[in-house]
C-alpha cells in the first residue's frame, strides 16, 4: 500500500491511498481541479480511484467531494450524519452516496474498510482503518481526544496518519480569540502535539510508520511536531518512521509526502 498526502491542514485535506490494484481518496477538501493536479504531480492515477471516504462535513474536508465524485464516477462513503450534512451543504447532488456505520466493516474493490468514531465538533465524524491484503493503514485526523476505540483501531494498523494540530504554548499565546482557543483545546477539537506524542508512545509496539497531519500554520511548526513525536517515542524513535504532512506538498518533491508499506 502507498499513502500520499495531497493536502493537510485548515486550507484543505486530501489523502490518496493506493493498494495492489485500486485506490481510494480520503477526504477531498481542495477543488476537484486542484486535487487532480496534485494527484498527477504526485504520480498518482485518478483512474484507479474506486471511492471517496469522507471523515466529516467541514469544508476543508469536502470542498471538492461532489464534483470529484461525479467526474471520476465513484461513490462517496460517509456516516449517516456526515452524509446528511454533506447533502445539506451541497444541495442537490447526482453523486452516488453510500452510508457506512462506525464499527461495521465494508468493502470497496480489494479494500476492507472499517470506520471508527472520532471526537470532533461535527455531526457524526469518523476515522478509517483500511486494509489491502495483510497490510492496514489507519487515518485519524480532527479529533479532540484519543478514545479507547480510536486507539484500538490504530493499534491494529501497520502505519497511521495521525493529527498533531497545535503546540499548546503557541495556541495559548497566539492571535486566536478565546472562544476559538477553547474549541481547539476541547475534547471535540483537535489533538495537540503532546496528545499525538502520547498516542504514538502507546502505538510504538504496533506500528512501523506514522505521518503527523493537520498541522496548524498559526499555532504549530513542523519542527515542533517532529520533536514532540520523537520525544514521545523515546527508545522506539528508531523503530517507527515519523514524518510530518505539509499543507501543500509543492512542486519540488510532491511524491515524497507519504509512505509505502
Amino acid at each position: 500500500m502507498e499513502l500520499t498526502v495531497l493536502a493537510s491542514g485548515s486550507k484543505g485535506n486530501c489523502t490518496y491511498l493506493r493498494g495492489g490494484r485500486g485506490a481510494l481518496l480520503i477526504d477531498a477538501g481542495l477543488s476537484a481541479r486542484e486535487t487532480l493536479r496534485r494527484l498527477e504531480a504526485a504520480g498518482g492515477d485518478a483512474s484507479l480511484v474506486e471511492g471517496i471516504l469522507v471523515t466529516h462535513e467541514h469544508i476543508d474536508h469536502i470542498r471538492g467531494v461532489d464534483v470529484l465524485a461525479r467526474r471520476l464516477g465513484v461513490p462517496v462513503y460517509a456516516t449517516g450524519g456526515t452524509l446528511e450534512a454533506f447533502i445539506r451543504k451541497c444541495g442537490t447532488t447526482s453523486a452516488e452516496v453510500r452510508r457506512c456505520r462506525c464499527g461495521e466493516q465494508f468493502v470497496v474493490g480489494d479494500f476492507s474498510i472499517q470506520p471508527f468514531a472520532t471526537s470532533h465538533d461535527a455531526q457524526e465524524p469518523c476515522g478509517f482503518s483500511v486494509a489491502d491484503g495483510d497490510l492496514r493503514v489507519g487515518c485519524c485526523t480532527d479529533t479532540g481526544t484519543v478514545t479507547t476505540t480510536i486507539f484500538d483501531r490504530l493499534a491494529s494498523c501497520d502505519a497511521v496518519l495521525l493529527e498533531s494540530n497545535h503546540c499548546p504554548d503557541m495556541l495559548e499565546n497566539g492571535p486566536y480569540p478565546a472562544y476559538l482557543k477553547s474549541r481547539i483545546r476541547s475534547k471535540r477539537g483537535h489533538l495537540s502535539n503532546p496528545d499525538a506524542a502520547r498516542c504514538l508512545q502507546r502505538l510504538a509496539d504496533h506500528i512501523h510508520m506514522a505521518m503527523l497531519a493537520h498541522v496548524s500554520e498559526i499555532n504549530n511548526t513542523p519542527e515542533k511536531v517532529l520533536l514532540s513525536a520523537l520525544e514521545g517515542l523515546g527508545f522506539y524513535s528508531d523503530q517507527v518512521g515519523v514524518t510530518v504532512a505539509p499543507q501543500d506538498p509543492g512542486a519540488v518533491h510532491p511524491e515524497s509526502y507519504g509512505f509505502r508499506l
